[in-house]
């Protein structure tokens, strides 16, 4: 399968076709998508992201009288120091979970072709638009709606990605559960898989061709 020239055409903020469109860049969009490093790039981001608090009390951790429960032999059962054994309700647990680090290293190489392999799937689904750049006057969440009413995308996940930091923007999509903003320069593999739709603004896509060209 060779890479192949997609052609999109490019909206105005309010879901109009500006009547240009813009060529995606086939070394990123166009590639075979590789399923494995998407793998090993998602488990890596998912990895790194965890806290790795949890803590379980052992034995010696627990608070319970130290006292023996009864005789050394003639009881009848098994020979027990204290009620602070795993096999008492209240006990401490065997083996239980303790604080460490999930994190692990994958290569920079590894992990480009993972989010260029992930942009190449919304690629062939058709889950791509291009919007030109554009920003709001006031900060508002009901503007950030707005905007994602003119492309049909207020009930699915959707990602909006930018070439810089733009407050008005993020800070407006912030309390929307289902829309995020992203800069080129941070959009990961997990980014892209999880959402429904792409939304790349032109300038967004140009920062996307510099960080990966």
């Amino acid at each position: 399968m060779e890479s192949c020239n997609i052609e999109l055409p490019v909206f105005d903020k309010e879901g109009k076709d500006t009547g240009r469109k813009v060529l995606l860049d086939k070394n990123i969009f166009g590639i075979v998508p590789n399923d494995h490093v998407i793998y090993l790039d998602v488990k890596n981001i998912l990895a790194n992201g965890r806290q790795g608090t949890h803590k379980a009390k052992t034995r010696s951790e627990v608070s319970h009288s130290t006292k023996k429960l009864g005789r050394q032999k003639g009881g009848g059962g098994a020979r027990h120091g204290d009620r602070n054994a795993n096999i008492f309700v209240g006990g401490g647990r065997t083996f239980g979970p303790v604080p460490r680090d999930y994190s692990f290293k994958l290569n920079k190489k590894v992990k480009q072709l993972a989010c260029k392999s992930s942009l190449a799937y919304k690629a062939i689904e058709g889950k791509i638009t291009v919007v030109e750049d554009f920003s709001f006057d006031t900060l508002k969440t009901k503007n950030y709606v707005s905007f994602l009413s003119h492309f049909n995308m207020n009930d699915c996940k959707s990602i909006l990605v930018l070439n810089d930091f733009d407050k008005n923007i993020i800070l407006s999509s912030r309390n929307l559960q289902k829309a995020s903003v992203k800069v080129a320069s941070l959009l990961n593999t997990y980014d892209v898989l999880n959402s429904d739709c792409l939304l790349i603004s032109e300038k967004g896509l140009q920062g996307l061709v510099e960080r990966f060209n």
